[in-house]
């Protein structure tokens, strides 16, 4: 068992970003190569974890599951997720980034290998439970190595740029892996996610570095010295980590993202269901539809930490209240605008991807971490975390609860009401935007 930690440990911590002295040519080098490895990497995490919200309803068409046991399925991942992400965001402050994000993405692999040769509930559901379980070791080591690579004057805009991961993976999942579906079967959709993960974690192995001090930077030269530096870092980050925990405002923005995960992973979950039962879209057609939220979430994670930081002066709290407003405004639009308008449906992604992306960076952990003890940045995102994939776990059930039983026959047809489904979306996204109201002044003090 020591061993196997061992694996996971940091080789050296010191959470002061210092610039080093020399060789800068080497240190911007390595500092691009974590970076933008761990982008495309969380982002091909996704791909891995979205897999299942393409072929529900060829699952369903085909007798497998239903709509309540894939609810069920859908929630169990959350749950595991958000217990994971409250769990491995303390860890990745500690770990060694590189061996443990990319381990997450090849357990995740292997579980979507397996799945496409699956059709029993219970195996199905417990394997999708460790799925969110290594899907959960993604996005923390992500920041940590934000946190160890940048410092504060940049992070905020890089923490943008990668929160971008989230909508690439998103489109490339709703691209890629409905076109294998739409011809070859859902099956072989998990196969293909599996194998993406694959090449997600050897891109991980290959191009990301732990920290500065693993790859030579100002770290301590004598073995007394590097005990030192050790026992000093841990007794820093078990202080940070408990004034993170005992803070109210981080527990506010995590029950505040908790509501915006709902109505985000609604669209994620369900969106393609949802045009295909209601507007009768085909797969393909309905899963563009909702990919187009994913490519245009881009534009808002990029944009987001400029937006903070150059039109309101670094404060966040003004941009999340408009596009939390925005969010609620584009549910509203693709759920209460009657029948089948392709333009209609489009505006309304555009506008939810857009506001989503600068949601998710902002209130899915920014805004925590902007607060937060600065050796403390993965506990905040865990707290962040957990609340968030809690709630996003209780929509997979309430959805797939209510879908099924405002469902009726019509001369052998399934005809939906959502109706409940919708309110439930855009009540979420409002009791977002009042709970983001309560942090409007809070700062680290610290």
């Amino acid at each position: 068992m020591s061993n196997i930690l061992d694996f996971f440990k940091v080789s050296s911590a010191a959470p002061a970003l210092i610039e080093p002295a020399a060789d800068k040519r080497r240190f911007k080098r390595l500092q691009w190569s974590t970076f933008l490895a761990s982008t495309l990497g969380y982002g091909l995490y996704y791909v891995c974890r979205l897999s299942l919200n393409v072929v529900k309803k060829p699952i369903v068409d085909e007798g497998v599951f239903s709509e309540i046991e894939l609810g069920i399925i859908g929630c169990v991942l959350f749950f595991t997720y958000a217990i994971g992400k409250f769990s491995n965001g303390f860890l990745a402050d500690r770990s060694n980034i590189r061996k443990f994000m990319s381990a997450g993405l090849l357990i995740s692999a292997g579980v979507n290998l397996c799945l496409g040769f699956i059709n029993s509930f219970i195996l199905f559901a417990v394997l999708w439970g460790v799925n969110g379980w290594a899907q959960s070791m993604g996005a923390a080591p992500c920041v940590v190595g934000l946190s160890r690579w940048f410092s504060d004057k940049d992070r905020g805009s890089f923490y943008g740029f990668w929160s971008a991961s989230h909508n690439l993976g998103e489109a490339f999942t709703f691209i890629a892996v409905a076109s294998v579906v739409g011809a070859m079967g859902w099956c072989y959709g998990f196969i293909g996610a599996a194998t993406i993960g694959i090449i997600g974690a050897l891109i991980i192995l290959r191009f990301v570095y732990d920290s500065p001090e693993s790859c030579g930077f100002y770290a301590p030269t004598s073995g007394t010295e590097k005990s030192k530096v050790m026992k000093e870092s841990t007794e820093d980050y078990n202080k940070a980590q408990k004034q993170a925990l005992m803070m109210p405002a981080i527990w506010i923005l995590a029950l505040s993202s908790a509501f915006m995960y709902i109505s985000r992973y609604a669209v994620n979950s369900w969106g393609v269901f949802y045009l295909q039962a209601q507007k009768g879209y085909s797969t393909l057609d309905a899963s563009f539809i909702i990919s187009i939220s994913s490519v245009c979430g881009i534009i808002g994670t990029i944009c987001s930490g400029v937006i903070s930081d150059k039109i309101f002066k670094g404060n966040r709290n003004i941009p999340a209240l408009i596009f939390g407003l925005m969010n609620a405004g584009a549910l509203a639009l693709f759920l209460l605008y009657p029948g089948n308008h392709f333009w209609i449906d489009a505006v309304a992604m555009v506008m939810f991807g857009i506001a989503i992306g600068v949601l998710i960076c902002f209130l899915g952990g920014l805004m925590a971490v902007d607060i937060a003890p600065r050796n403390a940045s993965g506990a905040a995102l865990g707290i962040v975390g957990i609340a968030s994939y809690i709630g996003a776990g209780l929509q997979d059930v309430m959805n797939g609860v209510l879908i099924q039983s405002n469902k009726t026959m019509v001369d052998g047809v399934e005809i939906y009401n959502f109706t409940p489904v919708s309110w439930f979306w855009i009540g979420s996204a409002l009791m977002s935007v009042l709970l983001t109201l309560m942090v409007w002044k809070v700062k680290r003090d610290c």
